[in-house]
């Protein structure tokens, strides 16, 4: 059962994968936003600019219908006149066409934007499988459509039905009127009918495209499986990262160890912490070269012995250096004082070693601030 349920598609779409999708081209579509945007728009110029196209129109017609008797005999001023003919047409018409035209590079916008992805313009075979076709046919999703479809001319028919019985009379009136202003009463009831049908495709509109959105991310849907993977290979694989940061820290481990030999003292806990210090020319304050507690501390210890560093047992010391320095990190302001008190130890030592001066005593208490003294010292 565990298994079933990690397979089905119950987690909503990330954003990664809804990003994967918009690539391959697929983003949610409501072909009734573009095609009753088109009619309205065209359905407003015709109202608008209706009655000066048909003026326009009119000439143009009567223009080519009046040919002169030289002008039928001269194929070179005949195609002058056609091209003039033509060019009018489409000064008429160019309004509506741009309009047009906008409107159907800004209906997008009303889902989403744009999309431009080479892979939709990839072939897929699978779009003219028969088997495939039909599978969507009697799919929900065809079966949407269909219902769609039919409630499209339903509604459209039933609006232009109404929209005739309520102009019946203009409509009859108008064979009682002269030429002109009956082709003018018409255009105006022509205008309003379809402004009248095409608004109608508003309700199809606020009904397809909530269920485009719906269906696009219930198609988007994530299986846990899909997600538990995709999670993995975004932030990476739990057990990957732990060994990279091992891996890390072996190494970070093992350049620090190499510090040690270069160390001037390590003060010590004396076995819980063991942190190793050095002070060069140039160095504005001793530096940290190494630190650590338990197994660490021992091996700094061990390749301090080896290498002839001088030890310091200083608990409180220790503890503080370990808790507030950072390795390759001066000391600070605050333990300027103790740790001087080492290094003058560690000088004194250094000097009787070489054979000049006495044994010095080891420093038996160094006082550290309260403040940098760890917790479990203050107790």
């Amino acid at each position: 059962m565990a298994e079933e349920s990690d397979l089905e598609r119950t987690e909503p779409a990330s954003a990664r994968r809804l990003e994967q999708a918009r690539e391959e081209g697929h983003v949610p579509r409501s072909r009734e936003v573009g095609a009753f945007l088109i009619l309205l728009v065209a359905a407003a110029a015709f109202s608008l600019l209706g009655p000066w196209m048909v003026q326009r129109v009119a000439l143009i017609v009567r223009g080519g219908l009046t040919i002169d008797y030289p002008l039928a005999h001269d194929p070179d001023r005949m195609l002058t006149r056609l091209a003039n003919l033509a060019f009018s047409a489409l000064e008429v018409f160019a309004p509506l066409l741009l309009a047009l035209v906008a409107v159907t590079l800004l209906a997008p916008f009303f889902l989403g934007s744009w999309n431009v992805s080479v892979k939709a313009l990839q072939p897929d075979f699978s779009r003219i499988d028969p088997l495939q076709g039909l599978q969507r046919l009697v799919s929900w999703s065809g079966l949407a459509e269909l219902v769609k479809a039919l409630a499209k001319a339903a509604l459209v028919g039933g609006v232009a039905l109404l929209v005739l019985w309520n102009i019946r009379s203009e409509l009859l009136a108008i064979f009682a009127q002269s030429l002109p202003t009956g082709l003018a009463s018409a255009g105006n009831l022509l205008s309003f009918s379809f402004l009248v049908m095409v608004l109608a495709l508003v309700l199809i509109v606020a009904i397809d495209v909530p269920f485009q959105l719906w269906q696009f991310h219930d198609k988007m849907k994530m299986s846990r499986q899909e997600a538990k993977q995709e999670n993995k290979e975004l932030e990476g694989n739990p057990e990957i990262k732990g060994r990279i940061r091992q891996l890390q820290r072996e190494a970070a481990r093992k350049r620090m160890m190499s510090a040690v030999p270069a160390a001037d003292v390590i003060v010590t806990n004396p076995t819980h912490y063991a942190v190793a210090l050095a002070y060069k020319s140039g160095m504005m304050a001793p530096k940290v070269l190494a630190k650590g507690r338990g197994e660490i501390a021992l091996k700094i210890r061990q390749i301090g012995a080896e290498n002839g560093v001088p030890m310091l047992e200083a608990a409180s010391l220790a503890r503080a250096l370990h808790r507030h320095v950072a390795i390759d990190q001066e000391i600070p302001a605050a333990l300027y004082a103790a740790v001087a008190e080492v290094m003058a130890y560690i000088y004194q030592l250094r000097d009787w070693r070489r054979g000049s001066g006495q044994y010095p005593p080891p420093p038996r208490e160094i006082a550290v601030p309260g403040e940098l003294v760890p917790e479990e010292e203050n107790g």
